[in-house]
């Protein structure tokens, strides 16, 4: 029968190692465990025994020298390899490195120091059985419970945090889809710009490790954001209904043609007034400036309902949705609107999204801060040609 000491060769003894000696005492006759499952087993939940993965490689070296695939009889769990010896089986690891995490391994309970008198490892046969000294692998099997208690957990909190990821990933491309979606109908996004800082900032922390309470909070964050975005594109569109479907009942309103050209003059009265700036402009002033629009039409363009009539032709072409057309005339006028949308058709090639700028003048002229005749007159200045000496 082996006595294990207490007290270490030449070590101070403290009240971690007596407590650990008594638990040893208390082991279990029958349990087995595969040392290699339990290595396993360990690795994925070490930061519980707040041991690193240098920690394992010696504690591995150690588990080597066990006969067999099984932690079973507490008499044999004792190892004893020189120094020497592990550090070879360590590829060559330095023996102060290796000391180091040997003493690591005895801090956290995961082997224990079962010391000879004169403090070398041996084992003593003779008529009475065995006696071992050296690193005793008992922890092992008695902590096997905590183990793959601490590895489960560790694996949870891994698929836990993976699918946050993912999730997080996913959404963050659903902003960044219906924010260009938005920009493109002119749904109006208060926050436009906290929403774009916040995509910025999740990519960043995509590439940070976090644990899974800031990954869960920014996950919520992120699917508020969707579901005002949502509500505001579900809103505008609507409102992009209703429009249409009071367009629709005026059509089927109008019985000939003289009713509807009388319809148009009422249209163009009514906006007038609204947009006063676009009298000082006369048809043939607009469609010498903004002759594109002109070579896009279908038909020749002979008064203002003609005008607006190509303009409504013209708006998908460039790229505008049909809300946006439509709110840029109930807010500017039709004629203001047509002038407007002639004016950056003729500066297309210098305008990266013709509908949010749409938008944002319509918004200017709503509030009297914009003037079409300005527009007008700055793309004539640009077209004129300048004459120097030498095309004198």
């Amino acid at each position: 029968m082996t006595y294990h000491a207490i007290t270490p060769f030449r070590r101070p003894v403290d009240a971690d190692r007596v407590r650990r000696h008594a638990t040893l005492m208390r082991s279990a006759v029958g349990e087995s465990v595969n040392k290699w499952a339990i290595l396993r087993d360990l690795v994925a939940g070490r930061d519980a025994f707040g041991v690193s993965d240098r920690d394992l490689t010696v504690l591995q070296a150690l588990v080597s020298f066990h006969p067999g695939n099984d932690l079973d009889d507490p008499a044999r769990l004792i190892v004893h390899p020189s120094n020497a010896t592990i550090c070879e089986r360590l590829n060559g690891m330095p023996c102060s490195t290796m000391r180091r995490h040997l003493s690591r391994l005895v801090e956290v309970g995961l082997i224990l120091r079962n010391d000879s008198p004169n403090g070398k490892r041996y084992v003593r046969r003779s008529s009475f059985g065995e006696q071992r000294f050296g690193f005793d692998l008992s922890p092992l099997l008695q902590r096997a419970g905590d183990i793959r208690a601490a590895a489960q957990q560790a694996r949870d909190t891994a698929a836990a945090i993976a699918a946050l990821r993912s999730d997080i990933s996913l959404m963050r491309r659903d902003v960044i889809g219906l924010l260009d979606l938005a920009e493109r109908q002119g749904s109006p996004l208060p926050h436009r710009d906290h929403y774009q800082d916040l995509v910025a900032l999740t990519a960043r922390v995509l590439r940070r490790r976090l644990d899974t309470a800031k990954l869960a909070a920014l996950r919520t964050e992120l699917a508020t954001i969707l579901r005002d975005i949502q509500t505001q594109i579900t809103n505008c569109q609507a409102d992009d209904v209703s429009i249409r479907g009071s367009q629709n009942e005026q059509h089927h309103q109008r019985s000939n043609k003289e009713e509807s050209e009388s319809e148009c003059h009422e249209e163009k009265d009514l906006c007038l007034p609204r947009s006063g700036q676009a009298q000082s402009l006369s048809l043939s002033v607009i469609l010498s400036a903004c002759f594109d629009i002109v070579q896009l039409s279908t038909h020749d363009i002979k008064d203002w309902s003609g005008l607006i009539h190509a303009a409504d032709q013209v708006s998908p072409m460039m790229g505008i949705e049909p809300s946006v057309w439509s709110r840029a005339k109930r807010r500017m006028g039709a004629i203001c609107a047509a002038a407007t949308l002639a004016a950056i058709l003729q500066r297309f090639s210098q305008i990266r999204s013709p509908g949010a700028y749409l938008q944002t003048l319509a918004t200017k002229a709503e509030a009297g801060q914009f003037s079409v005749v300005r527009m007008i007159e700055a793309i004539t200045r640009q077209d004129r040609p300048k004459f120097t000496a030498v095309n004198c």
